[in-house]
């Protein structure tokens, strides 16, 4: 039988409904990040960073570009005989088929994968956060503990505790009461979604609770765990961590990378993050470009000004374009003598010439409130831009439009477009 110390399960399905027309086709793990990166890039290069050989990606929304860009995990050198990396979607079975309904719930569906390697520990991660963490620590520390669960929680401000799992701890970091989305918190220590269990405590909680419908880890698992008195420990974690799950978190976790001291550095030798690299030529900025504090990806091509932004691999800046303070992924194009201002540009869009993304007054959104509430304008992937159009603030754009799209040529703060080829 294989034996491994510790594998990793990597939940990576979810849809990542909060980032609007940014997940239309694509699974939230796999949405660029940084210029360079895709977000799951982050957790599996901190596997393989602390050790951890064996990595098990469970996928199920829109899986084609996150299964494409993990292949068979060359980048993070987790291309292994034995161990690896291993693509983990729902299957159907003689008794019938099920999609995974939680986390809990998809990683019971995986216990024979798990089994495989009889671990001692198993290390539950989320594909969706933007951090470095040592996780060969988180075991030591677990170790040192004799823990049955350890859980990576830290510090959160009071007005955002409402969002999170929340532990309340004694003076040896025991978790005493776990409280899922509290309303009157009585601490501000939040989990964040990163747990070591020792396999056999796993295995028993996941089999005893395989019928609980949507089976989840904070709502279930854990506070199973803590009602039959197993030893659960916070472990504190002090570093850099972003759940991107929001437009506003996304655009500000990529803007923090361009900071004169960034607060999340990517440039960092020891501790490097990996990812699938095409094979471009270099980015070009002409004689007469201008480039401010941005992060610049290969294969673009700069004739306009790019002020304070971050701009993917092979995208084209045409002359007298000027990106202020936005995001434009991979392939797109901004047309001549266009303006961009806090927008959020997907991959392979075309902006026309003369459009101006993320003018006017801020409205509220008529297409979704809970996802759109910021003065990001927001343009999904292979969607085209007319030229002329005014876009405001707080918009949504998605697929091939036309100018008559717009009326008097102006999509007003708040509004939407959706055509074909945006949502499906």
């Amino acid at each position: 039988m294989i034996k491994k110390e510790m594998i990793a399960m990597l939940l990576a399905g979810g849809q990542g409904s909060r980032l609007g027309v940014l997940t239309q086709k694509v699974a939230k793990p796999a949405v660029s990040f940084g210029g360079k990166y895709r977000i799951i890039d982050f957790p599996l290069s901190n596997c393989i960073n602390s050790g951890v050989d064996t990595v098990g990606v469970l996928t199920q929304y829109q899986p084609l570009r996150l299964n494409t860009h993990i292949g068979i995990g060359i980048p993070w050198d987790l291309d292994r005989n034995v161990g690896g990396v291993t693509i983990l979607p729902p299957y159907e079975r003689s008794k019938g088929s099920d999609w995974y309904t939680g986390t809990a719930n998809a990683i019971f569906q995986n216990l024979e994968y798990m089994e495989t390697y009889n671990p001692d520990y198993v290390l539950i991660l989320s594909g969706d956060h933007i951090y470095k963490m040592d996780y060969e620590v988180m075991l030591e520390y677990h170790k040192a503990n004799n823990a049955d669960v350890t859980i990576a929680a830290m510090p959160v401000p009071l007005e955002e505790v409402s969002r999170f799992g929340i532990l309340i701890t004694d003076d040896s970091n025991r978790v005493t009461e776990f409280e899922e989305k509290p309303a009157n918190p009585r601490s501000n220590l939040a989990s964040m979604g990163i747990y070591i269990f020792s396999w056999k405590v796993l295995k028993e909680a996941l089999v005893k609770l395989q019928d609980v419908p949507g089976c989840d880890f904070g709502k279930h698992i854990i506070p199973y765990c803590h009602e039959l008195g197993k030893k659960i420990y916070a472990y504190e974690y002090n570093g850099y961590w972003k759940d991107v799950g929001t437009l506003s978190s996304y655009w500000e976790a990529n803007m923090e990378l361009i900071d004169i001291i960034p607060e999340f550095n990517l440039y960092e030798e020891y501790w490097k993050i990996y990812t699938k690299s095409d094979i471009i030529p270099p980015q070009y900025i002409a004689a007469d470009a201008k480039v401010e504090r941005s992060i610049i990806g290969e294969g673009s091509e700069i004739y306009g000004e790019v002020r304070g932004s971050v701009i993917g691999a092979g995208v084209i800046i045409e002359k007298g374009a000027v990106v202020t303070d936005s995001i434009v992924m991979r392939g797109s194009v901004v047309g001549e003598g266009s303006r961009l201002y806090k927008a959020i540009v997907a991959e392979d869009v075309t902006i026309g010439k003369g459009v101006e993304i993320g003018v006017g007054d801020y409205a509220d959104s008529k297409y979704d409130p809970k996802v759109y509430q910021s003065d990001l304008a927001t343009i999904g992937e292979h969607s085209v831009i007319p030229d002329g159009v005014k876009i405001g603030k707080n918009t949504a754009v998605s697929g091939v439009t036309a100018a008559e799209d717009y009326p008097d040529g102006f999509l007003a703060g708040g509004d939407y477009i959706m055509k074909a080829g945006g949502v499906r």
